[in-house]
């Protein structure tokens, strides 16, 4: 489920986090070789009841800093008019039960399931600060969270206490609305008024979709624990303590938080506040990282770096660039939409919309993977596809107030994958009908015009059943190809690394002097090429194959030596890297559709990471060999 994120999710989920950071103001590239599609995130495993409470510590630092700072600003949202007791109670009970449905049924107990005031000075501050913990994210989930914990931790802690300190002294009964009559009672009384306030209302689960997009930075225990046993109770009895001030306060909602603090904690809660929503943008920051990671993966997205922060969680990843553009994104969105109503109505719109896609993507996983039930399936998507509909019928109402901003950033990013997408399918389509089998290689090197001249050559191809039309190319054009050809393919494997003796997997293919190579990494090996030690081990790699092959069908051992010398000889006179370059030529019968995407595309890939990960090969013995592609 996590690793088959769609194009809407993705982009949606990328805007959040672009208004998300204005609203809370106050490696080794990746890339399957050998075809296969990863599909999940492999979960961080720690041994033991302790462990799962310490990552349960360090998810309160990322997880759920956007969910448990909601409080700062959801009835401030709403367009409040003469609210009275009755109005209070029931928008605490529409808040208890979002929070209940929402955030423990779906996303603890479903969606974790799927594993596969100075307002310019403020704006100023928050800006500077921001930039500071874009900074530190090349440090990794771990050190970040451990940092940020505290922060959280003691913000989590402290707001409930106060809750309670108000509900005792304001209103003891407050919890008499947690009766979904109030909710029933309260939409009898307000009408439309009350629909309406329902975009501010929706704020109060804001950041729980971060449970599901963050699972590959911790695990499903750890996340359930710190949600069930602290984010949960302290935002039941947050709530509930600002509903039982606002009752007696009728009118204080504009400023519904800062002004429910008792006065001689009210510089301590303060501080605690505005760290907390400052660094409560961490949360949607690590599950950008998640979530490109996987788009690179399953190339939806254009290639970029993708640094693995941990030797021991395939999950936890971190990308410069992307880092730096969501933070000129972040500060820009604060400098330009200081409005904090204009970037809530944007946090509402795209929170909702990422909500109602996953649901819809849980349904499916419900049916296709699970099996379940189609009554139970059915119960589902009726509770929360019709709840989440009517939220999503308020939010759009927002879309001329700030709600166009997560659709414009999600156009943006939509395209961008979509165009990418559509140019790597037209390069496959070409590449595997116009890949080169052993038996159109062997007539190519009968041609008495290819010369077999001295030396070892490592040709790069991530061709499945075949060899690029790079290497067709490269015969007719250069009429030579070296004695000993290794073509060889990287595969990336979901490990921290890859045993010694599987890094390579190597066999002959047929034709005299002719070799398959294939090199398994994993995440957190060094991939380096440089030196005689990588091609040591292929040379001896290969003359053990060539000696067990030799067993088992009883060949000539002479056969077999001299096979095994011109592999020396070879190795001795040079060796050289070859690798493709390839564009699309884009010829007058192409459609204007084709000609607009593929443009595009070759302005992307042009932009890019290349396709191999970095492999440390001198440059006196790389050759890259450019070929066309006839769109």
């Amino acid at each position: 489920m996590e690793g088959r994120i769609g194009v809407a999710e993705s982009s949606a989920t990328l805007s959040e986090l672009v208004v998300d950071s204005g609203l809370n103001r106050h490696p080794s590239l990746i890339h399957n070789r050998n075809g296969t599609i990863s599909t999940t995130t492999t979960q961080c495993k720690e041994n033991g009841r302790w462990g799962n409470v310490v990552l349960a510590y360090k998810t309160l630092g990322v997880v759920f800093g956007g969910l448990v700072t909601s409080p700062l600003y959801v009835y401030p949202s709403m367009p409040l008019k003469s609210p009275t007791e009755d109005d209070y109670l029931g928008i605490y009970s529409i808040m208890f039960w979002t929070l209940t449905l929402i955030g423990v049924v779906k996303y603890v107990g479903i969606a974790l399931k799927a594993d596969d005031q100075g307002e310019a000075l403020v704006e100023a501050f928050s800006s500077i600060v921001l930039v500071v913990i874009f900074l530190m994210q090349k440090f990794g989930t771990s050190r970040v969270s451990f940092l940020f914990s505290p922060i959280m931790l003691a913000w989590t802690l402290s707001t409930p206490v106060v809750g309670i300190y108000n509900i005792t002294r304001h209103y003891p009964s407050i919890f008499k609305a947690l009766s979904p009559l109030y909710i029933i009672h309260f939409f009898g009384r307000n009408g439309k008024e009350g629909w309406l306030l329902l975009g501010g209302t929706v704020l109060c689960i804001t950041g729980s979709e971060a449970l599901f997009a963050d699972l590959g930075h911790f695990n499903k225990s750890s996340i359930q624990m710190a949600f069930l046993f602290t984010i949960y109770p302290s935002l039941v009895l947050t709530y509930a303590g600002q509903t039982a001030y606002l009752i007696q306060n009728l009118n204080d909602h504009d400023d519904g938080f800062y002004k429910f603090i008792p006065g001689k904690v009210y510089w301590p809660m303060f501080v605690i506040a505005t760290l907390a929503a400052i660094v409560a943008s961490q949360s949607l920051i690590s599950a950008t990282f998640s979530v490109i990671k996987q788009s690179v993966v399953l190339d939806y997205f254009p290639r970029v770096m993708v640094v693995h922060t941990s030797t021991r969680k395939e999950g936890e990843v971190y990308s410069p660039e992307v880092n730096y553009i969501l933070m000129v994104l972040c500060v820009a969105v604060i400098l330009i939409f200081g409005d904090g109503k204009d970037i809530g109505n944007a946090f509402g719109v795209v929170v909702i919309l990422v909500m109602l896609i996953t649901t819809i993507l849980l349904t499916l996983v419900m049916i296709i993977i699970w099996r379940t039930p189609l009554l139970v399936v059915s119960l589902y998507f009726t509770v929360f596809f019709t709840m989440e509909g009517i939220y999503m019928s308020v939010v759009f109402t927002k879309i001329p107030e700030g709600g166009w901003i997560p659709f414009a950033i999600s156009f943006i990013l939509a395209f961008i994958m979509f165009g990418w997408f559509y140019g790597r399918q037209r390069k496959i389509e070409y590449e595997l009908t116009h890949k080169i089998d052993l038996g159109r290689l062997g007539l190519l090197l009968s041609d008495p015009c290819v010369q077999r001249v001295p030396g070892l050559c490592f040709f790069y191809t991530n061709i499945q059943d075949g060899l690029t039309p790079i290497l067709g190319h490269y015969l007719k054009s250069m009429k030579s190809l070296h004695k000993v050809t290794i073509f060889t393919t990287l595969r990336y494997l979901l490990v921290p690394k890859v045993a010694q003796h599987e890094r390579l997997v190597v066999n002959k293919l047929g034709l005299e002097g002719v070799y398959g190579c294939v090199i398994q990494y994993g995440y957190a090996d060094s991939l380096n090429l440089e030196g005689d030690d990588f091609v040591t081990q292929v040379s001896d790699s290969l003359r053990i194959h060539l000696q067990n092959c030799s067993g088992e069908f009883q060949n000539d051992s002479r056969e077999l030596q001299e096979e095994i010398y011109a592999l020396q000889e070879a190795k001795i006179a040079g060796v050289v890297h070859i690798r493709g370059k390839t564009r699309f030529y884009i010829g007058s019968n192409c459609t204007w559709f084709d000609r607009m995407m593929l443009a595009f595309y070759e302005f992307l890939h042009s932009n890019c990471r290349s396709g191999l990960p970095a492999l440390g090969v001198p440059p006196p013995q790389r050759i890259e060999v450019g070929m066309l592609y006839e769109a």
